[in-house]
């Protein structure tokens, strides 16, 4: 491990983990779920909003922060912890999911990926070397290698170059990476405790997954993460690769499911034996009118809930819920006013960050599994006609 950084697992239950990663910004409890800060901000909150709630560590976006404001201004400013008032950790992607989503404005070489800027169609290349030196730049605890993410369903021929592009694309960005943390001319990382995570992929080929895991780890990263799915693919399919692809990761080392997803992905996910998880889920569904609850989803903009007194969720103890009924929260979503937004991000998030505290619990008391199903049988992604 690098110095500043490190994980322990303090606690098992079956393949389910309890851990502590520590990092040049603080300490995370895992399993943890990391908000997005697309922009360098969580949608709709503030920073303290975002502490408050119990988040130990939040995702940047590589690309549009490359874009706008600039990682080398980001990086006169004092890195992305100063420049956005985080005091928390922070991990980066790589831009490479971002670009991969551009469509016909990006093209795909061995050198790396040309797109044009979805802002002003600048033409800029994106390589495994440059996503190392942006990362570095904006001085993040993580930050992830450059990888190609195939759209699912792909013909076998496409998944497979893509996964074998990843892994030299891996080998090329550790390579920079290395020379980045022991001071290259022309290099100054702005945070010199960063750490860099391996990325495997393989689409839903359990071979070319156990293929892809073997080979980057043979290259040696701090921490892995599984990346590629969360794309389409059915959820029983999505947990039944991740935890195959879990399996054959150090156990040692962090694990990092990126893009997912679902209040019950997540729970699945830690079933697999993964310590990390992002996604917009909660914050884009928020902004949307969509309330995530310990029943389900509900949809605060319906007509049901004009003169609903209720709390979005009875179970749940957060800001929006101690305070705000449904009809107040449907009335904010139906007026447009930008309270709403704040206020069902709030709860989204708290049911978020409260389910992982609660996995965290459960495992360390070696009732995981009970949790697991009784999660289950409250949770239902179809919103209820009743609620």
């Amino acid at each position: 491990m690098a110095e500043g950084f490190a994980f322990e697992i303090t606690h098992r239950d079956g393949p389910a983990r309890r851990g502590r990663m520590t990092t040049p910004h603080g300490v995370v409890e895992t399993p943890a779920f990391m908000p997005v800060g697309t922009r360098g901000a969580v949608k709709a909150l503030t920073m303290r909003d975002v502490l408050g709630l119990g988040a130990a560590i939040i995702l940047g976006n590589t690309y549009h922060l490359f874009l706008r404001p600039g990682d080398e201004l980001i990086a006169r400013r004092g890195g992305l912890h100063r420049f956005i008032g985080w005091p928390g950790a922070v991990l980066t992607d790589s831009g490479g999911y971002q670009v991969f989503s551009l469509g016909d404005l990006r093209t795909v070489t061995e050198e790396g990926v040309r797109f044009r800027s979805h802002l002003d169609g600048a033409a800029h290349l994106l390589t495994p070397e440059r996503a190392v030196d942006i990362q570095a730049r904006l001085g993040s605890d993580i930050a992830m290698v450059l990888d190609e993410c195939p759209p699912w369903p792909a013909a076998p021929d496409v998944v497979r170059g893509a996964m074998t592009r990843s892994l030299r694309w891996a080998r090329r960005g550790r390579a920079r990476f290395e020379m980045v943390r022991h001071g290259a001319p022309g290099t100054a990382p702005v945070n010199p405790g960063q750490v860099q995570f391996g990325i495997v992929q393989g689409g839903t080929d359990l071979d070319l997954r156990a293929e892809s895991a073997e080979a980057t780890v043979a290259i040696g990263f701090e921490a892995y993460a599984i990346g590629g799915l969360s794309v389409g693919e059915p959820p029983d399919l999505m947990y039944s690769v991740a935890a195959h692809t879990a399996a054959r990761l150090p156990a040692a080392r962090p694990r990092y499911l990126m893009g997912v997803g679902m209040p019950d992905d997540l729970v699945e996910g830690v079933a697999a034996g993964i310590d990390l998880f992002d996604c917009v889920l909660p914050t884009r569904n928020a902004r949307n009118g969509q309330l995530l609850t310990s029943t389900g989803p509900i949809n605060i903009r319906n007509a049901r809930y004009a003169e609903d007194d209720r709390p979005p969720d009875e179970a749940c103890g957060c800001y929006t819920c101690r305070t705000s009924s449904r009809a107040y929260l449907r009335h904010l979503a139906t007026t447009g006013e930008m309270t709403g937004a704040t206020l069902n991000t709030l709860h989204n998030l708290s049911f978020y960050l409260d389910t992982m505290r609660r996995i965290r619990e459960a495992i360390a008391f070696g009732s995981f599994e009970t949790f697991r199903e009784a999660f289950h049988r409250a949770f239902s992604r179809r919103p209820r006609a009743t609620t």
